[in-house]
């Protein structure tokens, strides 16, 4: 659907066609310049600031990474929030959570032009109001404002620029000490993390062996999204071919972390909450350890081993950010690669920093590798999507749900969870429906203790799955 908005300033017509299809769960986000435009940006800016300005405030911070269509967008929506009378705070091209980091020391609220993990001619934009990860209603609250043209704008607007590069660096090499010094490989993808993630790194006391740090919206080399093993390639083959330790890959925004051993295995995320728990839970014990329903089985037994309380919840980065202010949780993961560190840190996704966590731990033992190795594992497949039409999902997850409770395959010891889609616990692994939130797809994800118990898992989903939606198509995940 495209509403032309006709905005009449002291400037002339402000008129954009805004396309509802941008207007995710999590974010703002679409293909420039078809659905994403300097008018659709400067929009943003307009219904933003409005809101800000509702709930007291009286700056705001704005990044934007690499990517191409990322100066005129960011432009735009400086205009816009200005045009609302903020004072607006250029941070400059930085990564997500660099901004994010801007929003917690140079004002509260702020907003990312990122495209994230997404191919190069997309563009978005991710923001914070008052300390919160804005999503779902908040978001849509802005689209219904750029719709109904009822921003407020006025005048008292300002922009300066301002770089927090320095003092993001300072506040992580101030907290975080290496046992000894690390020789490690760091691929950016050519994304936004190459400008700021290796110098961070090399002060921490690292020797770096640097993988496409140039910044190019182009991505010449391959696409910046680790949890794509296609994507870990070169890596893989700098750490075979160098005295290099462990291998660090980063997303096209620098919030998600990929980690690959010297051998080439890719260390998931969910085996890395295991680490980063047990090392968490060594100084807060007793807290809640948050974690999505993709991840492993194995997560939560470790966690309560630990001295910790588990807690499995919803995905998405914004939703897990929200639960763990909730629970005062110091450690929140999702599979898809977000890391929130709240102990020592400000509780918001950073692969840069969940790195320099990892290289703190491990370089306590004189074997990294040995020590990620030891982390407990399973047989699993990746993540898998079925495409579905438009709103179709919900009404499949709750046929799912509705059969898998009448159909003894699924009785005990099974363990039926609907906190987000269908997760179905035996003793030896779990399958896992969901609908995507952010596309119209099923998700689904099986894990088993062993190939026997994978196999079986694996069958009775897909035939639950094929009740469903017969004939349903599996594709690889877009993530």
């Amino acid at each position: 659907m495209n509403v032309t908005i006709e905005s009449k300033t002291s400037k002339g017509k402000l008129i954009m066609q805004v396309a509802s299809s941008i207007f995710k769960a999590y974010d703002i986000r679409g293909i420039v310049p078809t659905t994403v435009t300097e008018e659709t940006a400067e929009g943003i800016g307009r219904a933003f600031g409005t809101i800000a300005r509702l709930e007291g405030e009286t700056s705001v911070s704005v990044g934007r990474d690499g990517r191409l269509s990322g100066p005129s967008l960011a432009a735009a929506l400086v205009r816009g929030l200005a045009s609302t009378g903020l004072q607006v705070i250029d941070v400059g091209m930085v990564t997500t959570p660099i901004l994010y980091f801007a929003a917690n020391t140079l004002t509260t609220s702020g907003i990312q032009v990122t495209g994230s993990h997404n191919p190069k001619d997309y563009n978005g934009f991710k923001m914070v109001m008052r300390g919160r990860a804005i999503h779902g209603e908040e978001i849509q609250a802005i689209a219904r404002m750029m719709e109904a043209e009822s921003w407020s704008l006025q005048p008292g607007g300002s922009v300066r620029q301002a770089s927090v590069d320095a003092a993001y660096l300072t506040r992580i090499t101030t907290s975080i000490k290496l046992s000894r010094p690390m020789k490690i490989v760091v691929d950016s993808g050519n994304g936004i993390a190459g400008a700021s993630a290796p110098a961070i790194f090399r002060a921490l006391g690292c020797e770096v062996i640097e993988l496409f740090s140039e910044v190019d919206g182009n991505f010449p080399n391959h696409h910046p999204d680790p949890s794509k093993p296609e994507n870990l390639r070169d890596l893989m083959a700098a750490l075979k071919s160098s005295d290099a330790e462990l291998g660090l890959a980063f997303d096209g925004d620098g919030d998600r972390l990929g980690i690959v051993t010297k051998q080439g295995n890719n260390i998931f995320p969910d085996r890395q909450m295991v680490l980063f728990a047990r090392d968490v839970l060594s100084r807060v014990p007793g807290g809640t350890i948050l974690f999505d329903v993709k991840c492993s089985q194995r997560l939560a037994p470790a966690i309560a081993e630990a001295g910790g309380v588990p807690m499995m919840f919803k995905t998405g980065h914004s939703l897990i950010k929200a639960k763990m202010k909730e629970v005062d949780s110091p450690l929140g993961g999702e599979m898809s690669g977000h890391i929130f560190f709240k102990e020592r840190w400000y509780g918001f996704d950073d692969g840069t920093y969940a790195g320099c966590r990892l290289l703190e731990i491990v370089s306590r033992s004189p074997d990294a590798n040995a020590v990620l190795d030891a982390l407990p594992s399973s047989f699993s497949t990746p993540e898998l999507n079925v495409t579905c039409e438009e709103g179709e999902s919900p009404k499949l997850i709750a046929n799912a749900v509705t059969l898998a409770k009448a159909d003894a395959t699924f009785a005990a010891p099974a363990q039926i969870s609907t906190i987000d889609g269908l997760r179905i616990d035996w003793p030896d692994g779990f399958g896992l429906i969901r609908g995507s939130n952010t596309t119209p797809v099923l998700v689904l994800r099986f894990e088993g203790h062993t190939q026997e118990a994978l196999h079986r898992i694996e069958t009775d989903m897909m035939a639950l799955l094929n009740q469903i939606k017969p004939g349903a198509k599996i594709g690889a995940s877009a993530h």
